[in-house]
């Protein structure tokens, strides 16, 4: 086929043009005398004619070049230049009627050209014009594509960002995908055409397939139902299509979507729940009229709550962590995203007295939101003095000092592994929790918690580690084949976090609808079938044994506890045991031992004050009764 590859001139694009109108205006004339015009009547409408067609191709040029329609690339014409070429067409067949009556009235009686002509050569010249540079397009088009090589591609959405990704694939003369199909969940789209392309059930995924012998399925839903979007791609992973999915139309360069942003599906799509839409008049009243405190500001809960609470303008916003490098790059992305925001960086350690002190001092915080804390159980089963340092002894001074400077309200992030805890880390955030709860007695300070499972993609989750594990060739390491845990996005679990900082009380410790429980080894499983990998073929999945004070299922609500539901469906509200006075002596006692470092007395104590702690796999078993 002719290789269209060179840039066409410009000169001979303007002459291109000037014959094309030509010919309409010959059409023009040839409509209105029904194409049986004689000799005679030809000749003396070339008298009037001759008169008027310098004037004619001179309009055409002048406009022409004052729209600057000779610049386009004619192959990568687009709604634009077809609107330019409009306005252009419609000015030129304006100043022909205006110069038409300064012609009869001032000259020699006798208009530019008939009126019906005037019409017919408008309307010929568009399509003409239009139609030339969209035949060029397409053999363009159709001359860069190596027709040879194509790849049939299943579109899995036949929407609007279905729509625009099968013209994206199209267009792109560098890819050599084609869009061979749609699938559809709406009943009402299955059986119908777009642009010439069928669409199908999603039921008939495995005989398309079969048929195309496509290689790719696209997910080109924005917000997909997620139910019916994992049983979509389970069925593809075991057709061993690679998966895609086309990006957030935000994410788009100049607002126009290209192939190259096609990303592979990742685990966290297929994990993710409904989008939940914060739209509360009060939270947005509160946050807007507040100072906000967000401690470890820096870390994934954190830097999600920072990014949630940014979008009402508060007041202030203080953003505290001992992370340099993490909070700089908040920093920086903040700026980026919220240049009106104001907000300060403070980099120090919540454990630090003088230092929260002079914090407090300086920006009384009206509302905080606390979640700075150690995370990871293996780690603080080996460092007890820091788990306590941290995550009691940390909690402790802020929530004093929110007390002792008139804090509207300060809400803790804690964790399912606080509810029977088999850990130290679980047990720390159990006895932060039972802390600020008794605060809350005073009436001072609205003291709340939220209670949540793992967050999806945040520091030091499991998917990371896989993702890092799969990329280095494997192995993959799974503690137990039997292990599951519940998992949120980080979006998620912030909106909820600021959803039950607006209705709490105070008193409080909001629990999570985290839907259902996932088994790790599935986890692991999935995201190397998504990488394009056959387990015992590509890559090994082996299992090393539960870490110390793990767990094999979490749980979000201890069995003496029951809840309350709230108007929230995802959130409710645990009933706990009264703390007494006493608890509150042992705690700081359990504080005071971190100074010693001597592990066993602090975990002993820590039984103590949470006598459901029970060490699984842990040298502190032996502490238990």
């Amino acid at each position: 086929m002719l290789k269209l590859k060179q840039n066409t001139p410009r000169w001979l694009v303007v002459l291109l043009d000037l014959i094309i109108h030509l010919s309409a205006l010959a059409f023009a004339y040839l409509i209105r005398f029904d194409l049986k015009a004689d000799f005679s009547l030809i000749q003396s409408e070339w008298e009037i004619l001759s008169r008027s067609l310098w004037f004619f191709i001179l309009v055409k040029l002048l406009v022409f070049y004052a729209f600057q329609i000779q610049k386009g690339l004619v192959r990568y014409t687009s709604t634009e230049d077809l609107k330019r070429i409009f306005l252009a067409e419609l000015s030129c067949t304006i100043i022909f009627l205006l110069g038409g009556l300064v012609r009869y009235h001032h000259m020699d009686g006798f208009f530019l050209f008939p009126m019906s002509v005037l019409v017919m050569e408008f309307l010929a010249s568009v399509f003409f014009v239009v139609g030339g540079r969209f035949i060029i397009k397409l053999l363009y088009l159709e001359s860069m594509k190596d027709t040879g090589n194509q790849e049939s591609v299943i579109i899995y959405g036949a929407g609007v960002s279905g729509l625009i990704t099968k013209r994206t694939l199209e267009k792109d003369t560098r890819n050599n995908q084609i869009a061979a199909a749609f699938i559809d969940d709406n009943e009402k789209l299955q059986g119908t055409r777009i642009e010439g392309i069928r669409v199908y059930s999603t039921r008939q995924l495995s005989k398309l397939q079969k048929e195309l012998q496509a290689k790719t399925l696209i997910v080109a839903i924005q917000v997909p139902d997620v139910e019916k979007m994992q049983k979509v791609i389970d069925e593809a992973m075991t057709l061993k299509l690679t998966i895609q999915k086309v990006p957030n139309p935000k994410s788009w360069i100049n607002g126009e979507f290209s192939s190259r942003q096609l990303k592979k599906i990742r685990i966290e799509d297929l994990l993710g729940r409904e989008i939940i839409d914060l739209k509360n008049n009060q939270l947005s009243t509160e946050i807007s009229t507040s100072t906000i405190l967000v401690s470890g500001a820096a870390g994934s809960i954190g830097s999600g709550l920072v990014q949630q609470i940014a979008q009402f303008n508060p007041k202030n916003i203080i953003l505290l962590d001992q992370a340099e490098s993490p909070l700089y790059d908040l920093q920086f992305e903040l700026n980026q995203h919220f240049s009106d925001l104001k907000f300060e960086v403070v980099i120090g350690d919540i454990c630090n007295q003088e230092r929260m002190q002079k914090l407090f001092q300086t920006f009384k915080p009206d509302i905080v939101f606390h979640a700075a804390a150690y995370k990871h159980v293996p780690m603080m089963e080996l460092n007890p003095a820091e788990a306590v340092q941290t995550n009691v002894k940390g909690t402790k001074i802020l929530a004093d000092l929110s007390l002792a400077f008139g804090a509207k309200k300060f809400i803790m992030i804690s964790t399912d592994k606080a509810v029977n805890p088999t850990n130290v880390m679980g047990a720390s955030k159990r006895i932060a929790e039972m802390y600020v709860q008794k605060l809350n007695e005073q009436h001072i300070t609205q003291f709340i918690t939220t209670r949540f499972g793992n967050v999806l993609g945040s520091n030091g989750s499991v998917i990371p580690l896989f993702q890092k594990q799969i990329e280095n060739g494997g192995p993959v390491t799974v503690t137990d084949d039997r292990i599951t845990r519940f998992f949120m996005t980080i979006p998620e679990a912030c909106k909820l976090v600021l959803e039950a900082a607006t209705m709490g009380r105070g008193g409080e410790i909001f629990v999570f609808e985290m839907g259902q429980s996932v088994k790790i080894a599935d986890l692991a499983k999935k995201m190397i079938q998504l990488s394009g990998l056959e387990i015992g073929k590509d890559i090994e999945l082996i299992f090393t044994g539960l870490r110390p004070g793990e767990k094999l299922y979490e749980e979000l609500l201890a069995n003496e506890e029951n809840t309350i539901p709230t108007h929230h469906q995802k959130i409710l509200i645990a009933k706990t045991r009264t703390e007494s006075d006493e608890q509150m002596k042992h705690i700081q006692t359990l504080v005071d031992l971190c100074i010693h470092q001597d592990n066993t007395a602090i975990v002993t104590q820590m039984k103590h004050i949470v006598p459901e702690f029970i060490s699984n796999n842990s040298e502190y078993q032996k502490l238990d009764k």
